[in-house]
């Protein structure tokens, strides 16, 4: 398993990433979930991502849970604050980012994370106050690294200029094949000020493995079907021309020699502000064949014929 720098962090992070964003929130069933997690350890993924709100806290538990008796110097593991988890918590403010960060550590069975990120921003909370209350739990030794997740450009860029705070070393936005957007404007603004980014959904929640195909009925054991999971689902990803095109990929895959979601996992490593991609699995096999992508490079002319295929369904 190929790895890559976090910003300016000491922090070596595989090329690919375990996720628990739906999956192990409920989604799937513990065991198949704790599966999958040392699959990925087996295979050398040593990042492992999640958040306080995922399932309110169910995602952090089963990790911890998962996580016990291995070396915890094996593994980086990254969560988030910001989501409501209650009536009264949520957002960014001093109180919340240590209140919640000791529920997140108790939950995950351990004295530090190494990296934790701002969910979203919080415009309830001033800048400063969010960036000093971080800045004092990576003192205080309970985090060695901070970062964020879809923020704003103007807020992204304020916080870098803030004197006397500990900085951000990296970005989580949304990023696939049929999601190019942070290319064009948050990944250079990262690179000056030594950010990269950890992308999620980068099979665009299951669609790039061509799985969904047009006019067909959905698979029984996909996202798209799930009763909880299915609720988020965007559905122009399930229009039947959208699909159409995703299976016209396949081609492109083989030529390379890959896998679909290989390809689709590989378009999105050719960036070099991107650190890791972060892959969701119901199965340990889908974490066997995800993991491959971590070793493959494709010609930029095989990307480039992808991109005309589905860059008619980019908005704007």
């Amino acid at each position: 398993m190929k790895q890559r720098q976090l910003g300016d962090s000491d922090l070596q992070v595989s090329e690919i990433s375990l996720g628990s964003w739906l999956t192990y929130s409920g989604g799937i069933e513990k065991a198949e979930a704790i599966a999958c997690v040392r699959t990925a350890l087996d295979l050398g993924i040593n990042f492992l991502d999640t958040a306080n709100v995922y399932g309110r806290g169910a995602a952090e538990t089963l990790l911890g849970e998962a996580l016990e008796g291995v070396d915890r110097t094996s593994y980086i593991l990254a969560t988030k604050v910001y989501g409501r988890m209650s009536d009264t918590d949520q957002g960014l403010s001093r109180a919340q980012i240590f209140k919640q960060l000791d529920q997140s550590l108790q939950r995950l069975k351990t004295d530090y994370v190494d990296l934790y990120q701002c969910h979203r921003y919080d415009t309830e909370t001033p800048l400063e106050e969010t960036m000093e209350a971080l800045s004092e739990v990576v003192r205080q030794g309970k985090v060695r690294y901070i970062g964020f997740s879809e923020w704003p450009m103007d807020k992204i860029e304020a916080a870098a200029n803030m004197e006397d705070v500990v900085p951000f070393v990296s970005s989580q936005p949304q990023y696939s094949l049929l999601w190019p957007y942070p290319q064009t404007e948050v990944f250079p603004l990262c690179a000056d000020y030594g950010i990269t980014q950890i992308v999620w959904s980068p099979l665009a929640q299951g669609v790039l493995t061509g799985k969904y195909k047009p006019a067909a009925a959905l698979p029984t054991d996909s996202r798209a079907s799930h009763q909880t999971m299915g609720e988020i689902f965007p559905k122009r990803w399930l229009e039947p021309d959208l699909l159409a095109a995703v299976e016209r990929l396949v081609p492109l895959a083989q030529e390379a020699g890959l896998t679909l979601p290989q390809f689709a996992l590989a378009w999105v490593l050719r960036q070099a502000n991107v650190s890791s991609a972060i892959i969701g699995a119901t199965r340990p096999a889908q974490v066997i064949e995800n993991a491959a992508a971590a070793s493959k490079r494709v010609s930029h002319e095989l990307f480039s014929r992808a991109e005309s295929i589905v860059g008619r369904f980019w908005q704007g």
